[in-house]
């Protein structure tokens, strides 16, 4: 990180600075003292070479000066001298140097002997005269390697020393940037260690509260929505979910609505307790729940006391029937000796629907079959006759991965979009929704096929074609941002996500406008899944947005988001429906904004459909949302 060494850089450049200056310094005063030292010399030996004039004249005269003066001007490196007795020159020496030039040389004039004499010597700078020898080169190389390896243990030992500054503004940067998680790994052995250990404990006792956040999130689903004894939902979960199934109270989907009630059960609490009761509803909601995990969605409540309600939707009239058999023969099963009536204890009404029932007629049709189990007066399961059956609906499997291959080859798969509008009534994104058209012209809803196209493994081709045409849009609408939901199997798929990767890549500026819906389920359930993981983050990496959607549909901890680092949060219609009236409702979503206060993530509500829903959710602070009342779905 760039902005890290910062400090490090700055001091470094100060320290090594400071020491060049240092350096330079001393340098310079060891020129010019060496520089002072040889002119001292030479005037020394000027005024011996004087004092040896004066003796000379006062015993010899000027007779004997060109027998000694010669050899003492050569070894001094004379250029000119010349000896004058009462302005009459007595003695002159010249010695031509080549190499001196006469701007650099020094004059010397000295008046010796009472004025009788006048000495006039020119010599070369005395520095000058210094030839360096190997020996002083090696010094000077010992010292240069000396103050090199000085220098350089010098900044080793001050970014040794920074290192722990640096990690704290590494870590600094890492917090305000929002990644607390990144922050917390890294390697805290640096200087000051106390303030590393300080952050370290705060950023876990931090991340300890958020999941105590989830905790409490989880909490107050489960108070609210699941019945304590069973631990399975309440009676408010359940018209929850069925009413998220519904539009104006019409199913949207086909399915079945199943209601098991047990005899007799006052007579087992007058006989076992409260804790038999509860203990024969815990046996057999397990052994229902086991029966139930491999069916996606699948509703499972207790509506009353003695009765229990399940809800599959996407499911055939025959899948029905074989699960009604199966739950029966496993709640048979179970350890009820002594119990009432063992052999008419147990009884299961079923109703199927398509899309169009009413929801008041379904339950009143599950009711019915209900009480004509009971009326058999044996363990029994019963399924109200429903007549006629949707001709979509009834097709066999192999016919279903047939049209959908068919569909896929002549690209007969088309999208629709939906608004998604915020407090002030602008439009944030759009929501793309799938659609197929069979050979007659007629659309096949997305209801039908994803459950097929799932069980027959082929919605990462579908999902590819409908991306495929994203993209095509956004090329020609340089200002509208799409939302796709992206299945397990697209996001685990190798070749689906190297193909996604590689399109973002080719189009990169585009991936901005792009958001990615994920199911809550899909995250809760796989959160091991390290292919799953990996794909959101290179989603995340390359610009795109990150959306999870059907929150509130499950009870579960709501820590993933900011795990994940989702940027939107949808709410289940069944939060949704009729929040105005529904206390309950308010509460879950007042819990799940507050505990995403300071995160940049943005609520959004799916399913609106009355004035009333929508200033609701404005007043709990819900971001924005979609659905009929605040705009019809047009085709793209």
């Amino acid at each position: 990180m760039k902005l890290t060494k910062i400090l490090t850089k700055k001091l470094t450049s100060f320290w090594l600075l400071s020491l060049a200056a240092v350096a330079f310094v001393f340098l310079l005063c060891a020129v010019m003292g060496f520089t002072q030292l040889t002119y001292t010399f030479q005037q020394q030996k000027v005024a011996e070479l004087e004092t040896m004039l004066v003796a000379d004249y006062q015993q010899h005269g000027n007779k004997q000066f060109s027998t000694w003066l010669p050899p003492l001007l050569t070894a001094y490196k004379a250029v000119d001298f010349s000896l004058s007795h009462n302005s009459q020159l007595i003695y002159q020496f010249h010695h031509e140097q080549p190499s001196a030039s006469k701007s650099s040389l020094t004059l010397y004039k000295s008046s010796l002997s009472k004025g009788q004499l006048l000495m006039t010597m020119t010599l070369p700078p005395p520095f000058s005269l210094r030839n360096f020898g190997w020996h002083e080169l090696v010094i000077l190389l010992i010292g240069f390697t000396s103050i090199g390896f000085f220098v350089r243990f010098g900044y080793g030992w001050y970014s040794r020393e920074l290192d722990g500054i640096e990690q704290l503004a590494q870590r600094s940067k890492l917090i305000l940037d929002g990644h607390l998680k990144q922050a917390a790994d890294v390697p805290t052995n640096g200087k000051p260690r106390m303030i590393n250990r300080a952050i370290s404990k705060l950023l876990a006792e931090l991340d300890d509260a958020h999941k105590e956040r989830g905790r409490l999130d989880q909490f107050i689903r489960k108070d609210t929505f699941l019945d304590k004894q069973t631990q399975i939902g309440n009676p408010i979960f359940f018209q929850n979910r069925l009413d998220g199934l519904s539009h104006h109270q019409k199913m949207v989907a086909h399915g079945v609505l199943m209601l098991i009630e047990f005899d007799d059960v006052d007579l087992v609490e007058d006989q076992f307790g409260e804790g038999g009761v509860k203990a024969m509803l815990s046996l057999t909601t397990e052994a229902i729940t086991a029966v139930l995990m491999q069916y996606e969605d699948s509703i499972f409540a207790r509506r009353s006391y003695s009765q229990l309600a399940i809800v599959v939707p996407q499911l055939s009239l025959l899948e029905a029937d074989q699960l009604a058999q199966r739950i029966l023969k496993t709640c048979i099963a179970l350890p009820f000796y002594g119990i009432g009536n063992p052999d008419n204890f147990f009884h299961l009404g079923c109703a199927f629907f398509k899309a169009g029932d009413l929801q008041l007629q379904l339950v009143e049709e599950a009711e019915m079959a209900l009480r004509a189990a009971q009326l058999q007066r044996v363990n029994n399961w019963f399924m109200y006759d429903k007549g006629a059956l949707d001709e979509q609906i009834a097709k066999g499997s192999v016919r279903w991965r047939s049209f959908i291959e068919n569909a896929l080859v002549s690209k007969r798969f088309f999208t629709l979009q939906q608004a998604i509008v915020d407090s002030d009534n602008q439009i944030m994104h759009y929501e793309i929704f799938s659609r197929a058209r069979d050979l007659q012209g007629n659309d096949v809803r997305a209801t039908l096929f994803i459950p097929m196209a799932n069980k027959c493994g082929l919605m990462p081709q579908i999902e590819r074609q409908v991306l495929e045409q994203v993209l095509f849009r956004l090329m020609s609408d340089n200002t509208s941002s799409y939302s796709i939901n992206l299945s397990l199997d697209s996001l685990t798929s190798r070749a689906f996500v190297r193909w996604l990767q590689s399109t973002l890549l080719e189009h990169r500026p585009l991936a901005a406008r792009l958001i990615f819906e994920v199911s809550e389920d899909i995250i809760v359930k796989n959160q091991e899944n390290i292919s799953l993981v990996k794909t959101l983050d290179m989603l995340r990496k390359m610009g795109a947005k990150l959306a999870v959607d059907n929150v509130g549909q499950s009870v579960v901890g709501t820590h993933y988001i900011q795990e994940y680092h989702f940027d939107l949060v949808k709410l289940h219609r069944s939060i949704v429906r009729r929040v105005h009236q529904r206390s309950e409702n308010q509460l879950f979503i007042r819990s799940l904004i507050g505990g995403l206060y300071r995160a940049e993530v943005k609520v959004i509500a799916e399913g609106v459909e009355c004035f009333e829903e929508w200033q609701t959710l404005k007043i709990l602070g819900v971001s924005a949302a979609q659905g009929e009342f605040l705009e019809q779905r047009s085709e793209v």
